[in-house]
């Protein structure tokens, strides 16, 4: 009896998890009022399926939270985000942003330093620039976590 309890707790477990799958938390975006590659780039995460929401504030609290983050200058972007235990910096296209939530890497975030104008929120595909987005670990040295051209 017991053996068919576990088995169909395991088995309702298994259907459940497709359904939790579909269901990303939510971006939260901390921005310029006035950056419209910002805005840009949250509708683009928007239009990929991801709810989010955004935090308008001055350039100072921006720069704070970078900081609290442990984002390098280097490495930073126009607007922060974060998404469950990770961060997310600057124009990283949505697709890099669902394959770090399902794979999960042991990392601090994902980033795009500077404003490449072929990134999302800068103009798309085919306007210039090629880009890496960088997987940022926990010691903070950075990877190739996704090149885009």
């Amino acid at each position: 009896m017991i053996r068919r309890t576990f088995l169909l707790t395991g088995a309702a477990a298994t259907i459940a998890l497709p359904a939790m799958a579909d269901t990303a938390p939510a971006i939260k975006v901390v921005k310029s009022p006035t950056c419209g590659c910002c805005t840009a780039w949250v509708d683009h995460v928007r239009q990929a399926g991801f709810q989010v929401e955004v935090q308008d504030v001055e350039q100072d609290a921006l720069y704070a939270l970078k900081d609290r983050l442990q984002i390098a200058p280097e490495l930073a972007g126009c607007h922060t985000a974060v998404v469950g235990d990770y961060f997310v910096e600057g124009h990283v296209p949505a697709e890099d942003i669902a394959r770090l939530l399902a794979e999960q890497p042991a990392a601090r975030g994902l980033t795009v330093p500077g404003m490449p104008m072929s990134s999302p929120g800068m103009g798309g595909p085919g306007a210039g620039d090629t880009f890496d987005t960088l997987l940022v670990g926990p010691d903070g040295a950075t990877s190739v976590f996704a090149s885009h051209s």
